[in-house]
């Protein structure tokens, strides 16, 4: 897309529109359509969505925010940022989002908000979350950062809640040229205390209402966006046939645990994900054949010194301890060609079976030229949104 990319950011540099402006309009009018909400606030990051969001709902001192403690850590820093308490909940072993369960029973009378993290791009459990919060008076902002194109039952992320924050860093499965994000909503009020929290606080020039901050997209980066939205759902059936393919090739390997979709929603596949017992020794391999991984996310935020004045300590949310020492991410993305993906599901092999013959080299089964979709829910009718 160089080209295409290049010719939106000369318009950029034509119109002198560089800080919010109708680059960034645009991009909220098509992005608002795309999630099916009737607000995006375009912002400065994904960390400033969800910090702002919080402001905005009045979110503050002697509060608590609901979250899980296997998350990137931005997730947290908003709530500190706002100056609430974060309060943890583990993770179910399976999808690797919210536990209800351990959600009702984490409820306070401090408790203000909850914070679902769709972790690398599968939808938590939006309908439980939900029904818990309406039974409590509690506000839900997705943490949609890495679910750009995630649906549950037939709704988009992003549209399942009071809203949803989005981060579009570079290497998101929409990522803008530098750092970004948006809030999306159905709340006309909080998204216009939402502008005005990331303009200095000022409802128009030179009227100050509120204390603010700097925290406007800019319009090159929306002007990428813009150029990239249409094609967000090509470039996330891609990662999806990646994965069902590397499912295909590496199912019965004891040592990995692979990962799951949730019936009824689409995983945006963000970060392909594995369980690896013995993680170590496959890294080593990795590393040698040059093959890049990722470890998302090694230490749980309970257990890191930023935190440590939370009183949270080792074994108090086991399902996240244990994910963090196995959780190995492979390549994944788009752009990957037919040979990577068989390079790596051969180091794979290899590790597990070094005994057998199996290893870098050897022939792997051809990809079958039906494998698209997986499950086919992508071309179901859309649902009406669980509100």
């Amino acid at each position: 897309m160089r080209s295409e990319l290049l010719g939106a950011m000369e318009a950029v540099m034509d119109s002198g529109d560089f800080s919010g402006g109708l680059f960034v309009e645009r991009f909220e009018e098509q992005f608002a359509a795309y999630c099916g909400t009737r607000h995006a606030v375009g912002v400065g990051s994904g960390t400033e969505a969800l910090w702002l969001t919080l402001v905005a709902m009045g979110i503050g001192p002697g509060d608590e925010v609901i979250t899980v403690p296997m998350t990137f850590v931005a997730t947290v820093e908003a709530i500190c940022l706002a100056g609430a308490r974060p309060v943890f909940v583990d993770i179910d072993p399976v999808t690797y989002t919210m536990d209800p369960e351990a959600l009702e029973v984490a409820i306070t009378a401090r408790t203000k908000a909850i914070i679902p993290v769709h972790l690398f791009g599968q939808p938590a459990d939006m309908g439980a979350v939900l029904k818990i919060a309406r039974r409590h008076g509690l506000r839900v902002i997705e943490d949609a950062a890495q679910a750009h194109g995630a649906e549950w039952r037939g709704c988009k992320a992003g549209s399942l809640a009071d809203a949803g924050c989005f981060s579009f860093f570079p290497g998101k499965n929409l990522g803008a040229f530098g750092e970004a994000g948006a809030v999306t909503t159905d709340d006309g009020d909080l998204a216009q205390r939402l502008r005005v929290l990331r303009d200095h606080g000022q409802s128009r020039k030179h009227h100050h209402e509120i204390p603010g901050w700097n925290s406007r997209m800019d319009g090159v980066q929306a002007a990428v966006l813009s150029a990239k939205l249409p094609t967000l759902d090509d470039g996330n059936r891609v990662r999806r046939r990646h994965v069902l393919y590397y499912r295909r090739e590496l199912s019965g390997i004891e040592e990995i645990i692979l990962p799951v979709e949730r019936p009824g929603v689409i995983h945006a596949w963000h970060i392909h994900a594995l369980r690896v017992r013995g993680r170590q020794g496959l890294l080593e391999i990795l590393r040698k054949e040059g093959i890049g991984y990722g470890l998302h996310y090694p230490v749980s935020i309970h257990l890191q010194p930023a935190f440590g004045n939370l009183g949270y300590k080792v074994g108090d949310f086991p399902v996240s301890e244990q994910c963090a020492k196995e959780f190995l991410s492979l390549p994944a993305g788009p752009e990957l060609g037919e040979s990577s993906i068989d390079q790596v599901i051969s180091a794979l092999v290899g590790w597990a079976h070094p005994a057998t013959g199996k290893s870098r080299g050897n022939p792997i089964k051809p990809r079958p030229a039906a494998m698209t979709c997986g499950e086919g829910i992508l071309n179901r009718t859309p649902k009406s949104r669980p509100r």
